[in-house]
């Protein structure tokens, strides 16, 4: 952070002067400018199409459930025709390892795209400073409210911009608690106030700090709060797509008339207008290169390119270019070559792979789940007719949302069979436990010998679409 000197000389009992500097500048707030083009085109597209995905899917309805919903009280979690359970840990950690490839490769091949573009808080940045705009007007017109008086016009536009916000916000938050509790059923209870504590409480802190960082934070989130921005410049190398500033084309800077030749005054195309600074959600210098503090959103690329047609002069003063084609002069095509280098195909193979193995295991996931385990409170022993007696807890999953039948059977030891029901129902998506008892008769046991054998348990599902698992266990033949 920069530090803002001031030094105040205060005459001591010899004299002595004493410098007091401060250690913190006050933060001067960023008025981005409103800019149209290309790129802006592009970040509404994913700013639509996030929030659609966002505060839509809470809403879809899949059979006589919500599409998707974490249902933590259940331990269920619910993807569309997908039932998940706590056991099916492991899918969030392919997600996890599917997006940290991604943001690699992503960043490798043409740097912050994921900040620039889909983030949260670019998003709702972008979604707070367009409820400003409607309010308060652009850049010039925000700066002037803000360093007038009190009167009634900048009141009624400030309040009637932090109601837009407020409400944005919390109707964020009930989006956000809504894959977790049912929305249909979460918005008619907020509305008599019969949240339970922990909705209220994820409702409000979700939608205080989707307010806080969008409304206030904005570009402090991106500077000092990301940990991207800190190690970013370890996923970058000279062959990766950043947005510079052509400075051997635009140098030197200065104003001028449409009319007159630059070259002939020895300026180069840059006019030194500053619209690129003004544009910038974090409030750099392009011109200055490469700084960590460029989310990469490419506004300051829109609103070149439209100065660059008003002075008539071409377009890609800056640009997304690599540091080797700009210091070598590379063509499209031989750039676009080298962005395709061993490290982004690496990446991109290891993406494929991994994202390949995910949905393997996922079509081929069992729709039911087997745990066995013994009975710790019944020890192996006689029973009638010498034969040996095990007792099992066997709890069957049902990962279906129909009611599925399954058949117990027990393999392993000559003649070892089951005692009692074999048959077991579960219902939808839910798991039960059962408790099956396994014996052997005696001459069995004798030929077996005391000790432990293995044994396999093997639970068939029943119906149109017979499946069947099969679990180890051990049989226990006292001495």
């Amino acid at each position: 952070m920069s530090a803002a000197p001031s030094s105040a000389p205060e005459s001591g009992g010899d004299d002595a002067a004493v410098a007091v500097v401060s250690l913190y500048a006050k933060t001067k707030k960023i008025h981005p400018r409103a800019v149209s083009g290309w790129f802006a085109a592009w970040r509404w597209v994913l700013v639509w199409a996030t929030q659609i995905v966002f505060y839509g899917l809470p809403w879809l309805q899949w059979g006589n459930r919500p599409a998707v919903l974490f249902d933590l009280a259940a331990r269920r979690f619910y993807i569309f025709g997908l039932v998940l359970y706590p056991q099916d840990f492991i899918y969030l950690t392919g997600i996890l390892i599917v997006s940290a490839y991604s943001l690699f490769l992503f960043t490798a091949v043409a740097g912050r795209l994921w900040c620039g573009y889909a983030c949260p808080q670019t998003v709702y940045t972008e979604i707070f400073l367009w409820i400003e705009h409607r309010f308060e007007g652009d850049r010039m017109a925000r700066i002037k409210l803000d360093a007038g008086p009190w009167t009634f016009n900048r009141v009624w536009r400030k309040a009637a911009k932090q109601a837009a916000w407020v409400a944005f916000s919390l109707w964020t938050g009930i989006s956000f608690v809504g894959y977790f509790s049912p929305i249909r059923q979460l918005v008619p209870d907020l509305m008599q106030f019969a949240l339970g504590p922990w909705q209220w409480f994820w409702v409000l802190f979700y939608g205080f700090a989707t307010y806080g960082n969008a409304g206030y934070m904005r570009e402090q989130v991106c500077k000092y709060m990301c940990p991207y921005a800190r190690f970013q410049s370890a996923m970058f190398d000279k062959d990766t797509l950043i947005i510079s500033y052509d400075a051997e084309r635009g140098d030197p800077r200065g104003t001028r008339s449409r009319k007159i030749d630059a070259r002939s005054q020895g300026l180069g195309d840059c006019i030194d207008c500053g619209l690129c600074v003004q544009v910038c959600p974090t409030g750099i210098d392009i011109r200055k290169g490469l700084q960590y503090e460029c989310i990469g959103c490419a506004a300051c690329i829109d609103v070149c390119d439209g100065v660059m047609d008003k002075m008539h002069y071409p377009r890609g003063l800056v640009r997304y270019v690599t540091q080797h084609g700009q210091d070598q002069k590379l063509s499209r095509a031989q750039m676009w070559q080298r962005v395709f280098r061993p490290r982004v195909l690496i990446y991109t193979a290891v993406l494929v792979l991994i994202v390949g193995a995910l949905g393997t295991s996922l079509w081929l996931r069992s729709p039911f789940r087997v745990d066995i385990v013994r009975d710790r409170a019944t020890l192996a022993r006689e029973v009638e007719n010498g034969q040996i007696e095990n007792v099992f807890r066997i709890q069957v999953m049902n990962t279906t949302e129909q009611p599925q039948r399954y058949r117990i059977g027990v393999a392993g030891l000559p003649d070892i069979a089951l005692v009692g029901a074999q048959d077991l129902e579960v219902l939808p998506a839910e798991a039960q436990w059962q408790t099956v008892v396994a014996r052997i008769p005696h001459a069995s046991a004798a030929s077996a010998g005391p000790g432990v054998h293995p044994i396999r348990f093997r639970v068939e599902r029943l119906g149109e679409t017979p499946d069947a698992d099969e679990e180890k266990s051990t049989f226990i033949v006292p001495r």
